[in-house]
């Protein structure tokens, strides 16, 4: 990619990990409408996702709802506010039947093990489990000893998330988070040693003091561990939504083009060392099932990334927690501490959210497919939701630019995003979303 592409599209965009995004979520939509919406989820939801916003210390660069917390008593009572959340959810859809089950963060580890299986078997006692579904947790190889991978073991993960972001010395202290490439291996070791087999590692490049020669060594490490697969993000540096961001020293952040040649590095690397590119971000080994639903166009976009679901609907649980479900989205209070009052008071924490119109739902599906297959058939998806590719005027309108940049084919009312307009899929998404001029620039750049 050229430098002047580059500078082109060097501006802020949604990951588009919905559509509408987040930033279009309003306090008009809370506890109400969530406990109404969960009837419509027909008592089958794909995945159960449960936040755990708690840190042992907190890394710069992170941009997640989490905190510093070490107290054994705070963390017991944010267990228990989950446990009664699960209740909420279970008295509001009785025998509910789930799909995938998530721990995510912050750090799961950090609620201790006791804690966390009380919540595993709350689950399992309030929700029927859909057949060959998996469990997967989030985890932090510096806190992945002997108790915490029998603790997996015990609720039933069979899938592990390892953030690793980079394994530099240098870029590690600029953003606080000093990690070993032994001590990720060990950890590596201890969970396949218990026998649970699917592994990912998830990477950042843009980072603070990043080099293409620094990611370079960081790619030969990661793979050298053998994971199944790779989550590889651009950092998104907003400072002006997380404060922790201002510690980071702006001028050691990369350009544009450097982090377009980082992109381009992990994904010769990465397809070098036997993975399939999967959709924006992901890397998988060619039989995993990533790469087989990527394969069959079954591939499917949440707040999660990239899953493999019919029905990408999700019921968050835990402070800040997104729920994706049939008429939107609901998120929880941020606030730990008041998330746990409302919960134990036995009322929904949902704070904000947006209700989904028929408009939403077919640009939703546009960008749904984009991101996923890098194509989309205007007509084929308008015909589906009741209206004609004519609605969509003024958006192809805006298309030539990215036709001429190389970014986009376009064959009538066929969209097909080209090998150079990969990495720049977002814009192309971009075109096709109503709410961009108001998000405020509360996006990551592009690039």
């Amino acid at each position: 990619m050229d430098a002047t592409t580059i500078a082109a599209y060097d501006r802020s965009v949604p990951r588009y990990t919905s559509y509408p995004t987040a930033a279009q979520f309003h306090g008009a939509v809370g506890a109400v409408q969530h406990k109404d919406w969960l009837a419509d989820l027909g008592r089958d939801c794909s995945t159960v996702y449960l936040h755990v916003p708690f840190c042992a210390r907190l890394c710069w660069y992170c941009a997640c709802h989490t905190a510093a917390m070490n107290r054994s008593e705070s963390l017991g009572a944010y267990a228990r506010a989950l446990a009664k959340e699960i209740d909420l959810v279970a008295e509001a859809v009785p025998g509910m039947m789930v799909g995938q089950i998530q721990w995510g963060g912050g750090t799961p580890s950090q609620l201790g093990s006791a804690n966390l299986v009380a919540v595993a078997k709350r689950l399992a006692a309030r929700f029927d489990r859909r057949s060959g579904s998996e469990t997967s947790m989030e985890a932090d190889p510096r806190f992945c000893d002997e108790e915490f991978v029998a603790t997996m073991r015990e609720i039933g993960v069979d899938r592990v998330s390892f953030g690793v972001q980079d394994f530099d010395i240098d870029v590690q202290k600029a953003i606080n988070r000093l990690q070993s490439v032994e001590d990720t291996a060990t950890a590596i070791a201890r969970i396949r040693g218990a026998g649970i087999r699917h592994i990912n590692i998830d990477l950042v490049y843009g980072l603070p003091k990043q080099t293409p020669e620094t990611l370079a060594r960081t790619l030969d490490a990661a793979l050298a561990l053998a994971p199944d697969r790779f989550a590889v993000f651009a950092y998104a540096h907003v400072p002006w939504m997380k404060a922790r961001q201002r510690l980071i020293d702006t001028e050691s952040l990369p350009g544009a083009e450097a982090r377009a040649a980082m992109a381009r590095l992990v994904a010769e690397r990465l397809v070098e060392g036997g993975y399939k590119k999967v959709g924006l971000d992901h890397y998988a080994r060619p039989n995993d099932p990533l790469s087989t639903a990527a394969d069959r166009g079954r591939l499917r976009r949440s707040f999660q990334g990239y899953v493999v679901v019919d029905q990408p609907s999700v019921i968050g649980l835990g402070a800040s927690a997104i729920s994706s479900l049939p008429r939107g989205y609901t998120q929880n209070i941020a606030d730990p501490g008041r998330y746990q009052s409302l919960v134990e008071a036995g009322c929904f924490a949902s704070a904000r959210g947006l209700e989904l119109t028929a408009a939403d739902r077919l640009r939703g599906e546009i960008i749904e497919r984009l991101m996923c297959s890098f194509s989309v058939d205007l007509d084929d998806v308008c015909r589906r939701h009741g209206t004609s590719a004519q609605s969509f005027v003024s958006e192809v309108a805006g298309l030539p630019r990215l036709v001429s940049d190389g970014l986009v084919q376009r064959n009538g009312e066929s969209l097909q995003v080209t090998e150079r307009g990969r990495p720049l899929v977002r814009f192309v998404c971009a075109a096709f979303d109503a709410h961009l001029a108001h998000a405020d620039g509360r996006h990551s750049r592009g690039i």
